[in-house]
């Protein structure tokens, strides 16, 4: 073999080893390529997934924040009428002839949700005697709270606690008890006879609830200086009549036409109390002023 001839074969033999190289190296370059671009595929459907199931996952837990919020139904009135102002001058006429005209309202830092009024007669009739009267009307309002309850099933407990302190009054003789039809959404009448020195009082207590406000009336009579005991079973058909009146003024100052308060369809306030109901402080408040005061049957006795 020729030099020639065998150095045209040691060409064709490097030419074929660097044709093999180059196709080797293509192939490695080729596959890197390839396992950068199937890593990000990997990552963008891995972080798509993450995202979707962390988006539902915060969706879901609002949601069940949202529906775990305590809520409760806002009170149906709003705001209680003026206390003087709750009765008729009829009705007063009847009572209290002689103090029809002398309202005394009593105390309040919070009109709307709490208020009373009383009046005092003393009619003279000489060498007879006198007729004594005392009439109070007290207006308790229960606001919706979260922690506590709906409006109405506060008052509802005030009321239950009104009536049993009436019953239960400290020398109280021959207490009665009835209920009242006709007259907001539950009523109770209590009476009972307290012997001073002046002489016997019949009082009577009329505790209504019309929703969410607690309507009480007292009303006692006594003869003095001679006069004779007025009779108990006029007093409770007088007090009855109040408290009527009392609740119906309640309906009205809500915008609510009905006349008994528990039947026509209330007139709903805004929003519920951002407080809670009165303290009890404030109801003890309003259950004394309920009572004939000493002083005022004593200062009677002396007019007379």
């Amino acid at each position: 073999m020729s030099e020639g001839t065998m150095q045209r074969r040691a060409q064709r033999d490097q030419g074929d080893q660097r044709d093999q190289r180059a196709k080797r190296l293509n192939r490695v370059l080729v596959c890197a390529a390839a396992v950068p671009v199937m890593l990000v595929a990997a990552g963008c459907s891995s972080d798509s997934g993450s995202s979707k199931a962390g988006g539902d996952a915060s969706a879901a837990a609002a949601s069940a924040s949202a529906s775990a919020s305590p809520t409760v139904e806002a009170a149906a009135y709003s705001k209680l009428p003026e206390p003087c102002a709750v009765l008729s001058k009829k009705t007063l006429g009847d009572l209290v002839p002689e103090g029809k005209k002398s309202g005394k309202e009593g105390k309040s830092d919070d009109t709307a949700t709490r208020g009373s009024c009383s009046w005092s007669s003393l009619d003279n009739n000489g060498v007879k005697g006198s007729q004594f009267r005392w009439l109070n009307v007290s207006l308790l309002r229960f606001d919706s709270d979260v922690s506590r309850g709906p409006g109405d099933k506060l008052a509802q407990e005030y009321y239950e606690k009104q009536v049993q302190d009436a019953r239960s009054a400290e020398g109280a003789k021959n207490a009665k008890s009835e209920p009242v039809t006709g007259t907001g959404d539950e009523a109770t009448l209590v009476r009972y006879d307290l012997k001073k020195k002046e002489g016997t009082f019949k009082q009577q207590t009329v505790v209504a609830r019309v929703e969410n406000v607690v309507v009480t009336v007292d009303y006692n009579g006594a003869g003095l200086a001679g006069e004779k005991t007025p009779d108990a079973g006029d007093l409770s058909k007088d007090a009855k009549k109040a408290a009527k009146e009392a609740v119906a003024a309640v309906a009205s100052a809500n915008g609510d036409g009905g006349g008994s308060g528990g039947s026509a369809s209330p007139s709903p306030s805004k929003s519920a109390s951002k407080s809670a109901s009165p303290s009890a402080s404030a109801s003890k408040s309003a259950s004394k002023s309920a009572s004939p005061s000493a002083s005022a049957s004593e200062s009677a006795a002396k007019k007379s």
